[in-house]
Protein backbone atom coordinates (compact mmCIF):
# COMPACT_ATOMS: atom_id res chain seq x y z
CA UNK A 1 0.00 0.00 0.00
CA UNK A 2 1.81 3.45 -1.35
CA UNK A 3 2.33 5.76 1.67
CA UNK A 4 2.15 9.27 0.70
CA UNK A 5 1.99 13.07 1.86
CA UNK A 6 1.03 16.76 1.28
CA UNK A 7 4.27 18.45 1.57
CA UNK A 8 5.15 22.41 1.63
CA UNK A 9 6.21 22.80 -1.88
CA UNK A 10 8.55 25.55 -2.95
CA UNK A 11 7.14 27.42 -6.05
CA UNK A 12 7.53 30.73 -7.98
CA UNK A 13 5.27 33.34 -7.15
CA UNK A 14 3.01 33.45 -10.27
CA UNK A 15 3.97 36.53 -11.88
CA UNK A 16 7.08 35.26 -12.70
CA UNK A 17 6.17 31.22 -12.89
CA UNK A 18 7.14 31.73 -16.56
CA UNK A 19 9.87 33.18 -16.44
CA UNK A 20 11.54 30.73 -13.84
CA UNK A 21 9.55 27.22 -15.15
CA UNK A 22 11.42 25.38 -17.70
CA UNK A 23 11.96 21.55 -19.64
CA UNK A 24 13.43 18.63 -17.53
CA UNK A 25 16.65 18.33 -17.51
CA UNK A 26 17.31 15.03 -19.35
CA UNK A 27 15.84 16.24 -22.38
CA UNK A 28 18.03 18.94 -23.90
CA UNK A 29 21.25 19.35 -24.05
CA UNK A 30 23.27 21.82 -22.37
CA UNK A 31 24.40 23.89 -25.35
CA UNK A 32 20.35 23.86 -25.20
CA UNK A 33 19.74 24.83 -21.93
CA UNK A 34 22.58 27.51 -22.14
CA UNK A 35 20.18 29.27 -25.49
CA UNK A 36 16.74 28.85 -23.79
CA UNK A 37 18.14 30.61 -20.57
CA UNK A 38 19.25 33.50 -22.52
CA UNK A 39 19.86 36.47 -20.30
CA UNK A 40 17.35 35.26 -18.15
CA UNK A 41 18.59 34.94 -14.47
CA UNK A 42 15.61 33.24 -13.36
CA UNK A 43 15.29 30.41 -15.11
CA UNK A 44 15.42 26.98 -13.70
CA UNK A 45 18.06 25.81 -16.07
CA UNK A 46 20.64 27.64 -13.42
CA UNK A 47 19.29 24.80 -10.96
CA UNK A 48 19.27 21.85 -13.05
CA UNK A 49 21.57 22.09 -15.66
CA UNK A 50 23.63 24.65 -13.90
CA UNK A 51 26.86 23.56 -16.38
CA UNK A 52 25.26 26.82 -18.15
CA UNK A 53 26.60 28.84 -15.19
CA UNK A 54 30.27 28.16 -16.82
CA UNK A 55 32.25 27.86 -19.64
CA UNK A 56 30.83 25.73 -22.37
CA UNK A 57 33.68 23.65 -22.08
CA UNK A 58 32.88 23.06 -18.74
CA UNK A 59 31.60 18.99 -17.16
CA UNK A 60 28.20 18.89 -16.56
CA UNK A 61 29.87 16.21 -13.90
CA UNK A 62 32.42 18.63 -12.42
CA UNK A 63 32.19 19.23 -8.55
CA UNK A 64 31.99 23.13 -9.42
CA UNK A 65 28.70 22.34 -11.09
CA UNK A 66 27.13 20.64 -8.89
CA UNK A 67 27.75 23.16 -6.23
CA UNK A 68 26.78 25.96 -8.23
CA UNK A 69 23.24 24.25 -8.41
CA UNK A 70 22.76 24.15 -4.80
CA UNK A 71 23.88 27.87 -4.61
CA UNK A 72 21.37 28.80 -7.65
CA UNK A 73 18.84 27.06 -5.48
CA UNK A 74 19.73 29.31 -2.74
CA UNK A 75 19.72 32.49 -4.42
CA UNK A 76 16.20 31.88 -6.10
CA UNK A 77 14.80 31.52 -2.42
CA UNK A 78 16.53 34.45 -1.13
CA UNK A 79 15.48 36.56 -4.12
CA UNK A 80 12.05 35.48 -3.77
CA UNK A 81 12.05 33.35 -7.31
CA UNK A 82 11.16 30.74 -5.27
CA UNK A 83 8.94 30.69 -1.98
CA UNK A 84 8.08 28.22 0.40
CA UNK A 85 4.37 27.39 1.14
CA UNK A 86 3.32 28.11 5.08
CA UNK A 87 1.14 24.47 4.55
CA UNK A 88 1.54 21.64 3.26
CA UNK A 89 -0.54 20.92 0.41
CA UNK A 90 -0.93 18.77 -2.30
CA UNK A 91 -1.18 19.95 -5.46
CA UNK A 92 -3.25 19.37 -8.68
CA UNK A 93 -1.11 19.34 -12.32
CA UNK A 94 -3.15 19.55 -15.34
CA UNK A 95 -1.11 19.30 -19.17
CA UNK A 96 -3.24 19.54 -22.44
CA UNK A 97 -1.98 18.60 -25.57
CA UNK A 98 -3.82 18.36 -28.95
CA UNK A 99 -6.82 19.09 -27.22
CA UNK A 100 -6.34 16.29 -24.35
CA UNK A 101 -6.08 17.18 -21.02
CA UNK A 102 -4.46 14.75 -18.08
CA UNK A 103 -4.89 15.38 -14.48
CA UNK A 104 -2.01 14.71 -12.26
CA UNK A 105 -1.53 14.55 -8.26
CA UNK A 106 1.60 16.13 -7.01
CA UNK A 107 2.67 14.81 -3.85
CA UNK A 108 5.31 13.23 -1.63
CA UNK A 109 6.03 9.51 -2.34
CA UNK A 110 7.88 7.05 0.56
CA UNK A 111 11.39 6.17 0.01
CA UNK A 112 10.49 2.73 1.45
CA UNK A 113 7.89 1.84 -1.36
CA UNK A 114 10.41 2.45 -4.26
CA UNK A 115 13.02 0.28 -2.65
CA UNK A 116 10.20 -2.45 -1.55
CA UNK A 117 9.01 -2.46 -5.66
CA UNK A 118 5.33 -0.99 -3.98
CA UNK A 119 6.35 1.91 -6.57
CA UNK A 120 7.06 -0.56 -9.80
CA UNK A 121 9.56 -0.01 -12.43
CA UNK A 122 9.28 -1.57 -16.15
CA UNK A 123 12.74 0.01 -17.06
CA UNK A 124 16.76 -0.69 -15.93
CA UNK A 125 18.37 2.13 -14.74
CA UNK A 126 21.97 2.94 -15.71
CA UNK A 127 24.07 3.83 -12.48
CA UNK A 128 26.29 6.66 -13.81
CA UNK A 129 22.85 8.47 -14.53
CA UNK A 130 21.77 7.75 -11.19
CA UNK A 131 24.92 9.04 -9.56
CA UNK A 132 24.17 12.17 -11.48
CA UNK A 133 20.95 12.88 -10.12
CA UNK A 134 22.15 11.41 -7.02
CA UNK A 135 24.48 14.14 -6.61
CA UNK A 136 22.37 16.86 -7.95
CA UNK A 137 19.78 16.33 -5.05
CA UNK A 138 22.42 15.84 -2.05
CA UNK A 139 23.93 19.14 -3.04
CA UNK A 140 20.59 20.66 -3.31
CA UNK A 141 19.10 18.85 -0.22
CA UNK A 142 15.61 19.09 -2.98
CA UNK A 143 14.05 17.16 -5.64
CA UNK A 144 14.00 20.26 -7.93
CA UNK A 145 12.17 17.58 -10.32
CA UNK A 146 9.30 15.19 -10.14
CA UNK A 147 9.20 11.71 -11.08
CA UNK A 148 6.20 10.67 -13.35
CA UNK A 149 3.94 7.58 -11.90
CA UNK A 150 0.81 6.76 -12.65
CA UNK A 151 -1.87 4.66 -10.98
CA UNK A 152 -4.89 2.31 -11.46
CA UNK A 153 -8.79 3.52 -12.05
CA UNK A 154 -9.81 5.36 -8.79
CA UNK A 155 -13.44 6.77 -9.16
CA UNK A 156 -12.83 8.90 -5.68
CA UNK A 157 -9.72 10.98 -7.15
CA UNK A 158 -11.27 11.29 -10.86
CA UNK A 159 -13.79 13.11 -9.09
CA UNK A 160 -11.77 15.21 -6.40
CA UNK A 161 -10.23 16.08 -9.67
CA UNK A 162 -12.61 17.77 -11.27
CA UNK A 163 -13.76 19.16 -8.05
CA UNK A 164 -10.82 21.30 -8.31
CA UNK A 165 -10.37 21.48 -11.91
CA UNK A 166 -13.45 23.30 -12.14
CA UNK A 167 -12.05 26.09 -9.97
CA UNK A 168 -9.31 28.82 -10.68
CA UNK A 169 -5.49 27.25 -11.22
CA UNK A 170 -2.98 28.49 -9.69
CA UNK A 171 -0.87 28.77 -12.80
CA UNK A 172 -2.50 29.01 -16.08
CA UNK A 173 0.37 29.22 -19.02
CA UNK A 174 1.26 28.04 -22.60
CA UNK A 175 4.80 26.45 -22.82
CA UNK A 176 7.26 27.64 -25.10
CA UNK A 177 8.53 25.02 -28.14
CA UNK A 178 5.93 22.71 -27.90
CA UNK A 179 2.74 25.12 -27.26
CA UNK A 180 0.99 22.55 -24.45
CA UNK A 181 -0.74 24.18 -21.94
CA UNK A 182 -0.12 23.36 -18.17
CA UNK A 183 -2.10 24.52 -14.91
CA UNK A 184 -1.63 23.82 -11.39
CA UNK A 185 -4.24 24.02 -8.22
CA UNK A 186 -3.41 24.30 -4.75
CA UNK A 187 -5.12 21.52 -2.70
CA UNK A 188 -5.04 23.07 1.33
CA UNK A 189 -8.13 21.75 2.37
CA UNK A 190 -7.20 19.34 5.19
CA UNK A 191 -10.21 16.85 4.51
CA UNK A 192 -9.52 16.39 1.02
CA UNK A 193 -5.92 16.05 1.83
CA UNK A 194 -7.26 12.66 4.14
CA UNK A 195 -9.14 11.54 1.30
CA UNK A 196 -6.08 11.77 -0.85
CA UNK A 197 -3.68 10.21 1.62
CA UNK A 198 -6.59 7.37 2.32
CA UNK A 199 -7.24 6.76 -1.51
CA UNK A 200 -3.89 6.08 -2.38
CA UNK A 201 -2.81 3.99 0.94
CA UNK A 202 -5.67 1.42 -0.51
CA UNK A 203 -3.91 1.02 -3.52
CA UNK A 204 -1.93 -1.98 -4.79
CA UNK A 205 1.02 0.25 -6.31
CA UNK A 206 2.01 2.79 -7.88
CA UNK A 207 4.04 2.48 -11.75
CA UNK A 208 6.69 4.85 -12.88
CA UNK A 209 6.09 6.05 -16.15
CA UNK A 210 8.78 8.19 -16.88
CA UNK A 211 11.71 9.42 -14.85
CA UNK A 212 13.28 5.85 -13.27
CA UNK A 213 16.71 7.81 -12.71
CA UNK A 214 15.54 10.58 -10.98
CA UNK A 215 13.16 7.61 -8.87
CA UNK A 216 16.36 5.24 -7.60
CA UNK A 217 18.66 8.51 -7.39
CA UNK A 218 16.25 10.63 -5.25
CA UNK A 219 15.25 7.02 -3.16
CA UNK A 220 18.93 6.30 -2.69
CA UNK A 221 19.29 9.89 -1.54
CA UNK A 222 16.61 8.96 1.18
CA UNK A 223 17.93 5.92 1.81
CA UNK A 224 21.49 7.48 2.67
CA UNK A 225 19.95 10.30 5.43
CA UNK A 226 18.26 7.40 6.57
CA UNK A 227 21.04 5.94 7.70
CA UNK A 228 23.18 8.65 9.13
CA UNK A 229 20.33 9.12 11.30
CA UNK A 230 20.55 6.71 14.32
CA UNK A 231 17.03 8.08 15.26
CA UNK A 232 15.06 7.79 11.75
CA UNK A 233 11.38 6.77 12.47
CA UNK A 234 10.48 6.72 8.71
CA UNK A 235 8.59 10.15 8.86
CA UNK A 236 11.28 12.42 8.33
CA UNK A 237 11.02 14.71 5.00
CA UNK A 238 14.45 13.02 3.61
CA UNK A 239 12.38 9.76 3.28
CA UNK A 240 10.02 11.21 0.62
CA UNK A 241 10.29 12.50 -2.86
CA UNK A 242 8.39 14.27 -5.04
CA UNK A 243 6.37 12.96 -7.90
CA UNK A 244 3.16 13.84 -10.18
CA UNK A 245 0.88 10.53 -10.09
CA UNK A 246 -1.41 10.24 -12.97
CA UNK A 247 -4.82 8.23 -13.54
CA UNK A 248 -2.98 5.04 -16.04
CA UNK A 249 -5.92 5.68 -18.73
CA UNK A 250 -5.72 9.36 -19.28
CA UNK A 251 -1.81 9.05 -20.13
CA UNK A 252 -0.53 9.34 -23.98
CA UNK A 253 2.30 7.27 -25.02
CA UNK A 254 3.70 7.72 -28.58
CA UNK A 255 6.05 5.54 -30.65
CA UNK A 256 9.36 5.61 -30.31
CA UNK A 257 11.16 4.93 -33.74
CA UNK A 258 14.34 3.79 -35.03
CA UNK A 259 16.87 4.78 -37.81
CA UNK A 260 19.54 2.90 -38.80
CA UNK A 261 23.12 4.13 -40.31
CA UNK A 262 23.62 0.90 -42.99
CA UNK A 263 22.10 -2.18 -44.05
CA UNK A 264 24.59 -4.85 -42.29
CA UNK A 265 25.95 -5.39 -45.42
CA UNK A 266 22.87 -6.04 -47.66
CA UNK A 267 21.07 -4.40 -50.46
CA UNK A 268 18.03 -2.74 -50.36
CA UNK A 269 16.28 -6.41 -51.83
CA UNK A 270 18.10 -8.42 -49.77
CA UNK A 271 16.84 -7.46 -47.17
CA UNK A 272 13.11 -7.24 -47.95
CA UNK A 273 12.87 -10.52 -49.36
CA UNK A 274 15.00 -11.80 -45.67
CA UNK A 275 12.34 -9.72 -43.47
CA UNK A 276 9.75 -12.40 -45.58
CA UNK A 277 10.79 -14.78 -43.59
CA UNK A 278 9.26 -13.53 -40.32
CA UNK A 279 6.72 -10.59 -41.64
CA UNK A 280 4.07 -10.25 -44.42
CA UNK A 281 5.81 -7.66 -46.47
CA UNK A 282 3.70 -5.16 -48.39
CA UNK A 283 5.22 -1.89 -50.50
CA UNK A 284 2.71 1.22 -49.27
CA UNK A 285 4.40 3.44 -51.73
CA UNK A 286 6.04 6.98 -51.50
CA UNK A 287 3.41 8.57 -48.77
CA UNK A 288 3.67 8.39 -44.98
CA UNK A 289 2.67 5.34 -43.87
CA UNK A 290 1.83 4.53 -39.80
CA UNK A 291 1.51 1.22 -37.83
CA UNK A 292 -2.44 0.62 -37.65
CA UNK A 293 -2.28 -2.23 -35.04
CA UNK A 294 0.27 -4.14 -32.84
CA UNK A 295 2.75 -6.18 -34.45
CA UNK A 296 2.81 -4.06 -37.70
CA UNK A 297 5.86 -2.05 -38.53
CA UNK A 298 6.29 1.12 -40.84
CA UNK A 299 9.70 0.35 -42.57
CA UNK A 300 10.94 3.31 -45.02
CA UNK A 301 13.78 2.45 -47.22
CA UNK A 302 15.04 4.05 -50.58
CA UNK A 303 12.14 6.98 -50.84
CA UNK A 304 9.44 3.75 -49.95
CA UNK A 305 7.70 2.83 -47.19
CA UNK A 306 6.60 -0.57 -46.37
CA UNK A 307 4.16 -2.24 -44.28
CA UNK A 308 5.85 -5.40 -42.39
CA UNK A 309 3.33 -7.49 -40.52
CA UNK A 310 5.05 -10.38 -38.19
CA UNK A 311 3.77 -13.77 -38.76
CA UNK A 312 2.26 -16.06 -36.20
CA UNK A 313 4.64 -18.11 -34.52
CA UNK A 314 7.46 -15.40 -34.60
CA UNK A 315 6.21 -14.19 -30.75
CA UNK A 316 4.72 -15.94 -27.34
CA UNK A 317 1.43 -14.54 -27.10
CA UNK A 318 1.50 -15.56 -23.76
CA UNK A 319 4.59 -13.66 -22.73
CA UNK A 320 4.41 -10.57 -21.44
CA UNK A 321 8.19 -9.21 -22.99
CA UNK A 322 8.16 -11.54 -26.08
CA UNK A 323 4.61 -10.10 -27.25
CA UNK A 324 6.03 -6.19 -26.83
CA UNK A 325 6.85 -4.95 -30.78
CA UNK A 326 9.65 -2.95 -29.54
CA UNK A 327 11.01 -6.87 -28.54
CA UNK A 328 9.77 -8.74 -31.66
CA UNK A 329 11.36 -5.93 -34.07
CA UNK A 330 14.55 -6.08 -32.20
CA UNK A 331 14.71 -9.83 -32.69
CA UNK A 332 13.39 -10.11 -35.75
CA UNK A 333 14.64 -6.96 -37.79
CA UNK A 334 17.61 -5.27 -35.89
CA UNK A 335 19.52 -8.22 -34.28
CA UNK A 336 18.46 -11.49 -36.94
CA UNK A 337 18.90 -8.91 -40.16
CA UNK A 338 21.14 -6.11 -39.34
CA UNK A 339 23.52 -7.25 -36.47
CA UNK A 340 22.74 -4.80 -33.95
CA UNK A 341 21.99 -6.67 -30.40
CA UNK A 342 22.90 -3.63 -27.73
CA UNK A 343 20.10 -0.86 -28.37
CA UNK A 344 22.19 0.58 -25.66
CA UNK A 345 25.73 1.17 -26.78
CA UNK A 346 25.38 -0.07 -30.28
CA UNK A 347 26.28 3.65 -32.72
CA UNK A 348 24.70 2.19 -35.91
CA UNK A 349 21.29 2.94 -34.72
CA UNK A 350 19.74 6.36 -32.68
CA UNK A 351 16.06 6.70 -31.54
CA UNK A 352 13.51 9.13 -32.35
CA UNK A 353 10.71 10.24 -30.66
CA UNK A 354 6.98 10.11 -31.95
CA UNK A 355 6.35 13.79 -31.08
CA UNK A 356 8.46 14.22 -34.06
CA UNK A 357 6.51 12.81 -36.56
CA UNK A 358 7.07 10.44 -39.37
CA UNK A 359 8.12 13.35 -41.64
CA UNK A 360 11.63 13.74 -39.43
CA UNK A 361 11.93 8.98 -40.00
CA UNK A 362 11.97 10.38 -43.82
CA UNK A 363 14.40 13.83 -43.53
CA UNK A 364 16.98 11.73 -41.96
CA UNK A 365 17.20 8.76 -44.38
CA UNK A 366 16.36 11.22 -47.57
CA UNK A 367 19.48 13.24 -45.83
CA UNK A 368 21.29 10.05 -46.09
CA UNK A 369 22.42 10.39 -42.90
CA UNK A 370 20.28 7.29 -41.81
CA UNK A 371 20.27 4.43 -44.31
CA UNK A 372 16.35 3.04 -42.59
CA UNK A 373 14.02 4.07 -40.31
CA UNK A 374 11.25 1.94 -38.44
CA UNK A 375 8.24 2.77 -37.01
CA UNK A 376 6.62 0.92 -34.63
CA UNK A 377 2.74 1.03 -33.04
CA UNK A 378 2.96 2.28 -29.50
CA UNK A 379 3.37 0.67 -26.29
CA UNK A 380 0.21 0.83 -24.16
CA UNK A 381 -0.01 1.58 -20.33
CA UNK A 382 -1.73 -1.28 -19.38
CA UNK A 383 1.35 -3.67 -21.13
CA UNK A 384 3.60 -1.42 -18.86
CA UNK A 385 1.37 -2.08 -15.96
CA UNK A 386 1.55 -5.79 -17.04
CA UNK A 387 5.45 -5.84 -17.15
CA UNK A 388 5.34 -4.35 -13.81
CA UNK A 389 3.49 -6.71 -11.97
CA UNK A 390 5.06 -10.00 -13.04
CA UNK A 391 8.37 -8.60 -12.53
CA UNK A 392 10.20 -8.20 -15.81
CA UNK A 393 11.59 -5.13 -17.66
CA UNK A 394 10.75 -3.29 -20.80
CA UNK A 395 13.90 -3.76 -23.52
CA UNK A 396 15.48 -0.32 -23.91
CA UNK A 397 13.81 2.82 -25.44
CA UNK A 398 9.88 1.15 -25.70
CA UNK A 399 8.18 4.56 -24.52
CA UNK A 400 7.76 8.14 -24.88
CA UNK A 401 5.49 10.09 -22.67
CA UNK A 402 4.33 13.23 -24.09
CA UNK A 403 4.06 15.66 -22.66
CA UNK A 404 6.70 16.08 -20.47
CA UNK A 405 6.39 17.55 -17.15
CA UNK A 406 7.14 21.17 -16.77
CA UNK A 407 9.84 21.70 -14.29
CA UNK A 408 9.97 24.29 -11.27
CA UNK A 409 6.32 24.47 -10.67
CA UNK A 410 6.83 22.81 -7.51
CA UNK A 411 10.22 21.35 -5.80
CA UNK A 412 10.37 19.66 -2.22
CA UNK A 413 13.10 20.42 0.08
CA UNK A 414 14.34 17.23 1.95
CA UNK A 415 15.08 19.06 5.34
Amino acid sequence: MPKVKPFRGVRPPKALVEQVECRPYDVLSSEEARAEAGDNEKSLYHIIKPEINFEPECSEYDERVYKSGAEQFAKFQAEGWLVQDAEENYYLYAQTMNDKTQYGLVLCAHTDDYMNNVIKKHELTRRDKEDDRMRHVRETDANIEPVFLAFKHNEVLLQLIDKYAAGQPEYDFIAPIDGFRHQLWVIADKADQAVITEEFGKMDALYIADGHHRSAAAARVGVEKAAQNPNNTGAEEYNFYMAVCFPAEQLTILDYNRVVTDLNGKTPQELLSALEADFCVKNMGADEYRPQAMHEFSLYLEGTWYSLTAKEGTYNPNDPIGVLDVDISSRLILDKQLGITDLRSDKRIDFVGGLRGLGELKRRVDSGEMKLALALYPVSMEQIMNIADSGNIMPPKATWFEPKLRSGLVIHKLS
